[in-house]
């Protein structure tokens, strides 16, 4: 809304999101090998700092190249966020020997952000009535300053400061490519199901297109993230299993081609058993990994999930929720033996 309403046509949009997107590709691994050689700590501070950067740039300078500024910090932000995370949460818990509990505990991190929409996206309201974009743009800049505050406060375990001189950043980028082999499996399977959520963009789409009245569409979907929260959440309670994500496929197909209001339901139920699997299969990755470049072994598996991403906007033209649905059943299938 911000780009249209500053004047900018369809295609110009077009364009900015596919900056964002190639930024994302380019940097994702050699980000991660940036958190492993250097500070997994450090990045997530610096990937604050830099998409507070990003919006800062979208309200001072509300042009194609301001937003096309924005697009490029936040997506270098993104990606040193991506890997440097997972590994600083990771490896923070297993200094203390509890690995362990990285599943419950990535559970819960995946079930907080996805009940936080709720709440954002009415303050988000309540700040564009008052200020308008600029408001908006000012109170996000401040929030993901505020995270890089937060970040600095994280623990991050010691390593071994010898081993850390001899590997230098190429060296570090090498290790986590090498180490992405043996656990090729657990890769994919991130890299696959990550991808689906993609999907997620389509959510008020669908629902326009299941006929429900445009006015009403924020707040018919609003339950589909909470029943992804309610599948994150029980994925730190309850294990994996096989059949999980062939259901959520069955049940995204079923509300395909129903297509009414109702099917909403079945989307939600769709969400829920989905995140269910994500972060089991997150959390399988981080077992699966025994080098110190655990943060580019995560990248890894990010950018696969980017390059899957574009099979789901493909879909999504050519056959909308159906052909979305189809291609989680085939994951389904793909992944099935972890």
């Amino acid at each position: 809304m911000l780009f249209a309403d500053s004047g900018l046509s369809d295609a110009s949009i077009s364009v900015l999101l596919a900056i964002w997107s190639l930024t994302s590709v380019v940097f994702e691994v050699p980000s991660g090998a940036l958190a492993d050689r250097f500070s997994r700590r450090g990045c997530l501070i610096a990937s604050g700092v830099l998409q507070a950067c990003g919006y800062a740039a979208w309200v001072l300078f509300p042009s194609f190249w301001g937003f096309a500024a924005g697009f490029v910090l936040w997506g270098l932000g993104g990606t040193l966020q991506s890997g440097a995370f997972e590994a600083l949460l990771y490896d923070g818990l297993a200094a203390n020997g509890d690995e362990d509990r990285y599943g419950p505990l990535n559970a819960r991190v995946d079930t907080i952000e996805l009940i936080a929409q709720v709440p954002v996206a009415v303050v988000a309201t309540a700040l564009f009535s008052f200020g308008g974009y600029e408001l908006a743009g000012w109170a996000s800049v401040a929030m993901c300053l505020a995270s890089s505050v937060i970040a600095a406060r994280f623990p991050e375990p010691e390593r071994d400061d010898e081993d850390d001189d001899e590997l230098g950043y190429l060296a570090t980028l090498k290790t986590g490519l090498r180490a992405s082999v043996p656990i090729k499996r657990a890769v994919l399977a991130v890299a696959l199901v990550y991808a689906i959520d993609a999907f997620e963009e389509y959510f008020t789409l669908l629902a326009q297109d299941w006929h429900v009245p445009t006015v009403w569409v924020p707040m018919a979907t609003i339950g589909v993230p909470l029943m992804g929260a309610a599948g994150a959440s029980l994925a730190g309670r309850l294990p994996f299993r096989g059949w999980v994500l062939f259901a959520s496929g069955a049940l995204l197909v079923a509300a395909a081609l129903l297509a009414v209001p109702l099917a909403i339901v079945l989307l939600g139920l769709f969400y829920g058993l989905y995140r269910f699997v994500l972060v089991h299969v997150e959390t399988e990755l981080q077992h699966r990994i025994t080098s110190d470049a655990r943060a580019t072994v995560t990248s890894v598996a990010a950018i696969g999930s980017e390059f899957v991403a574009f099979a789901v906007y493909g879909l999504w033209v050519l056959g909308s929720a159906f052909a979305i649905g189809v291609l989680v059943l085939v994951v389904a299938f793909v992944v099935r033996r972890r």
